[in-house]
């Protein structure tokens, strides 16, 4: 029995607003309803390493659901993080500051890192995927058009592998795209398949 058959007997509730982390859900065939928006303070121990902060932050925002589950329910939350230097780039505060992140991704390799939670009303299990990603040097100019172009301030990093910077920077990548875009789905489906087991 494939993985979405046997997800018929339960409720995957998604926490994220992200697009991407639905559009990724659907094209896997994959049924899930949205959650409402909750609070939850991210905030992280400044002396956590950079590739566990997105680990801690999934965990917290599962930890965070207001909601009691009920057995046949899985709630799942994630955090991506891009890390460079061994400091995490999160979203950028306004424009002059996605300039300074995508000035010091230019030319150079960074990882991103996306934690995963799932979590019943009886356990919670937590992991993560990281992807090697390797810009060409920007030019101020490009740097500009992708800025007033998309707009890319709710993304880690100050970029989204799936619009133009993607297509025209991105030299190469060394593990999954999709974790670039914000949530590894094949391992995704493969911890879900465990998780149910």
């Amino acid at each position: 029995m494939i993985l979405k058959d046997k997800l018929k007997d339960y409720r995957l509730l998604l926490a994220s607003r992200s697009p991407r982390r639905q559009q990724l859900l659907d094209q896997c065939g994959l049924a899930y309803r949205l959650i409402d928006k909750y609070d939850v303070e991210e905030h992280y121990p400044p002396t956590l390493a950079a590739a566990k902060v997105p680990l801690f932050l999934a965990q917290l925002k599962s930890e965070a659901y207001p909601a009691p589950l009920t057995p046949n329910e899985i709630l799942l939350t994630a955090d991506t993080v891009v890390v460079l230097d061994g400091e995490v780039l999160g979203k950028p505060r306004d424009r002059e500051d996605a300039v300074r992140m995508l000035g010091r991704l230019s030319g150079r390799r960074h990882t991103v890192v996306t934690g995963v939670t799932l979590r019943s009303a009886e356990r919670m299990h937590t992991f993560s995927a990281e992807s090697g990603v390797w810009f060409r040097p920007l030019t101020d100019e490009e740097i500009a058009y992708y800025l007033d172009a998309f707009r890319p301030y709710d993304k880690a990093g100050a970029y989204g592998i799936q619009e133009w910077i993607g297509y025209a920077a991105i030299e190469r990548i060394d593990g999954s795209f999709y974790n670039v875009m914000g949530l590894p789905i094949q391992k995704v489906y493969v911890e879900l398949e465990k998780f149910l087991a």
